[in-house]
C-alpha cells in the first residue's frame, strides 16, 4: 500500500503483536514485528503500544516478554496483558460468583503488576475483561500504586457503565478502546462518550470505531480525551489514519489525537523528542 502523506506525527495507542510466545493465537491475523513495523511507517505513525493477542487459559507472562524483546530497536511500546478471576457480567449471577472468586497461579497477581511496572521494557497494561476475566482488588490497588494507563477492550460483554463501575472509580489512566462499543455498537460508543464528562482518567481510542459523526463529536467536545488506536493489525494504520483525516474537525484538535493527547497519557514513555 502507497505511503500515507501528511503533517502530522502518529501515535497508535492500539496494536496486537503476537510474537511467537508459544501460545495459540484465538482470532485476528497475525503478522511479524517487521510487517508491523514497515506498515505503521508507511501510515506516519511514530510509535506504537503493542501488546499480546489472547490465549486459551494460562498466564501471559510468556507472551508479554515475547512482545517486550520483539519491541527492542523498534518503535514499539510494549503494554502488558493482564488477567483475573473476576466475571466482568452484569447479572447478578456474576456479582455472586466474584463473591467467591479467588486468584489462581496464572492469574496477574499484584507483585505480577508491580514487576512489569518497574521493568522499563513495559509502558502500561492490556485488559480484556470479557476474554481474560478482571483482576481482583489487591491487583486493581497495586494497579493504581504504580498509575500506568490501562488499556481495556470496551464493548458487549464489557459495557461503559461497567468500566466506570469496575475501573474509573481508581486514579489510573483508563483507556477504553473501540469508544467503548466493540464491535460497532452506536449506543454504547454514545455512552462511552457521555463517560468523559464525569470521569477525568477516563480516554477513549479509535480503533475499529467507523461512525464519523460519532469521532466528530467525541473530538469536539472532548478534544484532549480522544486517542488514535490503529487496531491494526485487523485494521491497516493507513485505513484508521484516513479516517481521521477526513473528519470535519479543526487541525489542533487532530493534532491532539494523533500525537498530544498520547503524550498526556504515556508520560515518560515518548520523550519529547522522538
Amino acid at each position: 500500500m502507497l505511503e500515507l502523506e501528511h503533517r502530522f506525527r502518529v501515535v497508535d495507542v492500539h496494536a496486537r503483536l503476537n510474537a511467537d510466545a508459544g501460545g495459540v493465537q484465538t482470532r485476528g491475523r497475525a503478522i511479524s514485528p517487521d510487517r508491523l513495523e514497515r506498515e505503521m511507517h508507511q501510515a506516519g505513525v511514530v510509535r506504537s503500544v503493542v501488546f499480546p493477542g489472547p490465549r486459551d487459559g494460562g498466564s501471559y507472562l510468556s507472551a508479554n516478554n515475547a512482545v517486550a524483546r520483539r519491541s527492542v530497536d523498534r518503535p514499539f511500546l510494549a503494554f502488558a496483558r493482564i488477567n483475573g478471576p473476576r466475571d466482568p457480567g452484569e447479572k447478578a449471577s456474576s456479582r455472586l460468583r466474584n463473591l467467591t472468586a479467588r486468584r489462581k497461579d496464572h492469574h496477574t497477581s499484584p507483585a505480577d503488576v508491580e514487576q512489569y511496572a518497574y521493568d522499563d521494557r513495559f509502558h502500561g497494561f492490556k485488559l480484556d475483561p470479557v476474554t481474560d476475566g478482571l483482576p481482583d482488588e489487591e491487583t486493581l490497588d497495586q494497579l493504581e500504586d504504580v498509575g500506568l494507563p490501562v488499556l481495556v477492550h470496551g464493548g458487549e460483554g464489557f459495557s461503559p457503565a461497567a468500566a466506570e463501575e469496575d475501573l474509573l472509580s481508581r486514579s489510573f489512566p483508563v483507556v477504553l478502546a473501540h469508544f467503548g462499543g466493540h464491535p460497532l455498537d452506536r449506543e454504547l460508543m454514545t455512552d462511552a462518550i457521555d463517560l468523559l464528562e464525569r470521569n477525568d482518567e477516563c480516554y477513549l481510542d479509535t480503533s475499529y470505531v467507523r461512525y464519523r459523526d460519532l469521532l466528530e463529536r467525541a473530538v469536539m467536545e472532548h478534544p484532549d480525551r480522544v486517542l488514535f488506536g490503529s487496531g491494526s493489525p485487523s485494521s491497516h494504520p493507513n485505513v484508521a489514519v484516513m479516517e481521521i483525516l477526513t473528519l470535519d474537525v479543526p487541525e489542533d484538535a487532530m493534532r491532539k489525537v494523533f500525537d498530544k493527547n498520547a503524550r498526556r497519557v504515556l508520560a515518560d514513555s515518548l520523550p519529547g523528542d522522538f
